[in-house]
């Protein structure tokens, strides 16, 4: 489902310094893959989950999404790709402080208008019962605990059923227990509901629960194992 070829990213930093974050990599990432990207700070992490949500550009190479080639999209149709087919979570949650969590899943049905309106209520209603935050519908974020704020940043990334699943760092913010249940949630959506799912942590015990692990070092991938090596 989705394929970097010799993909390269170069930075010019504040000094007008050349730094290269990523350096020739080739992957492939199957369709309903879970797989997880570790590495130290400023490995190269991030800045590949950003090429492969269509967030960024690489300086060299190709990114495709089931053959889409993302280079060749005007930044207009890949904003409407990206909300078609992507569905991003984020550490710091991202969820509109002023809207209640219902209103924010509502606004991202709103933006690519795939949801038929008459069915956005049940669909949002749907998706918080399936993460177990129903009773917080019509709370505004601020009032909510971290893991209830991550899985209606969750569910606001499921609203348009998108086939991949982009989580920079889902647990970052969160206590073990937490933590563990958004893996949980990520699990389920992979094998249950057919969803690719690619998330970057820094917490190798939740790595080692994905059914793939991507170790990225200097930009370039050290390791590649799936579920029977890394267990």
């Amino acid at each position: 489902m989705v394929k970097l070829e010799k993909i390269s990213k170069q930075f010019t930093t504040a000094s007008d310094r050349l730094f290269v974050a990523l350096k020739n990599i080739d992957l492939a990432i199957e369709r309903g893959e879970f797989a997880a990207i570790i590495g130290r700070s400023g490995s190269g992490k991030s800045t590949l989950l950003n090429l492969v949500a269509g967030l960024d550009q690489p300086s060299k190479g190709t990114v495709s999404i089931d053959d889409n080639v993302l280079s060749g999209l005007t930044e207009n149709d890949l904003a409407l790709w990206r909300g078609r087919n992507v569905g991003i979570v984020f550490q710091f949650f991202q969820l509109l402080p002023t809207l209640t969590i219902q209103e924010n899943l509502l606004i991202a049905m709103d933006f690519v208008d795939v949801v038929p309106k008459k069915d956005r209520l049940e669909v949002c209603k749907k998706l918080l019962e399936k993460l177990d935050i129903a009773d917080q519908a019509d709370k505004l974020p601020a009032t909510l605990s971290g893991g209830q704020q991550q899985r209606a940043a969750i569910a606001r990334s499921l609203v348009n059923d998108p086939p991949l699943i982009i989580a920079d760092e889902p647990t970052g913010n969160l206590d073990t227990v937490a933590g563990n249940k958004i893996i949980e949630i990520f699990q389920s959506l992979s094998t249950e509901d057919g969803k690719t799912v690619l998330f970057v942590t820094h917490d190798m015990e939740l790595a080692k629960l994905a059914g793939r692990l991507i170790n990225i070092h200097d930009g370039q991938i050290l390791e590649d194992t799936r579920k029977a090596k890394v267990e």
